[in-house]
């Protein structure tokens, strides 16, 4: 598929669309997350490396908004130097306002089953200082292959429980796991321990093939609700919700997807995924999720409103 069709097929999607063109020649952008602070809304975003200049390595693109519609890039944090853990890249990340500060986790890239989460800090939400202790988390047990990306870090219960996303043993299937911290950590290294030694969600539908990743969480009625993103990208991936009264044992609400991929010609025809809900000071919820239609040429990030009807999650057209 061309990226004139491309372009064409997400103009006539009504919806919030962003796609940073900064390091490519067309819109990439992945991950979403998205937070409010100091009045203003912060998106962080996986942006590959340059096209003229591979080694870069991929990084986190960040953009502002005042509505949640119209979005600016306003900065980047890119591998540090020196740090031989992110010189490969950085990515997928995950945020969140305590204390008046903004703590960011992070994935190294590039590293295959040592790929870690990092975890950093800012004042402003723009400018990051890296955790002395980095890379904070990698999981242990015989279920998994070491590896960990995809964070998700939310308080629940006085608890801090870190989401993340792992393979097997065959570094085959992407599964799902859940490590825990006290609610006065530091989110250093040594705080970190798992919830559970085993997958706490995995690929079992049809729909959701080899790969459970990408998890979010939001706290309704008690209970966490996850929304996830199954099977690899374009496979297509496509997002599904679970729910939790404990952070660790999960059960799916349905066993169809919450976001399917678009139909033929539209935006996300190649895949809906990547889930991030995000609940606004007013209480409202939005999906952040990303999409494209031509197998990951340009990737785009778009939100849809999540309502709660008796207990559950439903889109605005539902």
């Amino acid at each position: 598929m061309s990226l004139l069709f491309a372009i064409a097929a997400q103009a006539q999607y009504s919806g919030m669309m962003y796609g940073d063109t900064s390091r490519i020649s067309r819109p990439f952008s992945k991950d979403p997350h998205v937070i409010r602070f100091q009045e203003r809304y912060l998106m962080y975003y996986s942006i590959p490396p340059y096209s003229n200049k591979p080694e870069s390595g991929w990084s986190i693109g960040i953009a502002e908004s005042r509505n949640l519609v119209n979005w600016s890039r306003v900065g980047e944090i890119t591998p540090a130097s020196g740090l031989e853990y992110e010189r490969k890249g950085l990515c997928a990340p995950c945020a969140l306002v305590r204390d008046g500060k903004v703590h960011l986790f992070y994935q190294t890239y590039g590293n295959g089953a040592k790929d870690a989460i990092c975890h950093a800090v800012s004042k402003d939400g723009i400018n990051f200082e890296r955790d002395r202790t980095n890379p904070i988390f990698r999981p242990t047990g015989d279920w998994n292959c070491g590896r960990a990306i995809d964070a998700e870090v939310y308080k629940f219960k006085g608890k801090y429980y870190l989401f993340f996303a792992t393979r097997d043993k065959d570094f085959k299937t992407q599964i799902q796991g859940v490590a825990v911290a006290d609610g006065n950590t530091d989110f250093g290294r040594e705080d970190w321990r798992m919830a559970l030694d085993a997958p706490i969600l995995a690929p079992e539908l049809p729909w959701e093939g080899e790969c459970i990743e990408a998890a979010s969480v939001i706290e309704k009625g008690g209970k966490l609700f996850m929304f996830y993103a199954g099977a690899y990208n374009n496979a297509p991936q496509q997002i599904g919700v679970a729910v939790s009264e404990d952070g660790v044992s999960w059960k799916r609400l349905w066993d169809e997807p919450f976001v399917p991929n678009g139909k033929p010609g539209s935006w996300n025809a190649s895949e809906s995924g990547h889930p991030h809900i995000f609940e606004d000071a007013d209480g409202r919820t939005y999906l952040f999720f990303q999409g494209n239609n031509d197998n990951g040429h340009t990737w785009y990030i778009t939100n849809q409103e999540v309502f709660w009807k008796d207990g559950l999650p439903v889109l605005e057209h539902d």
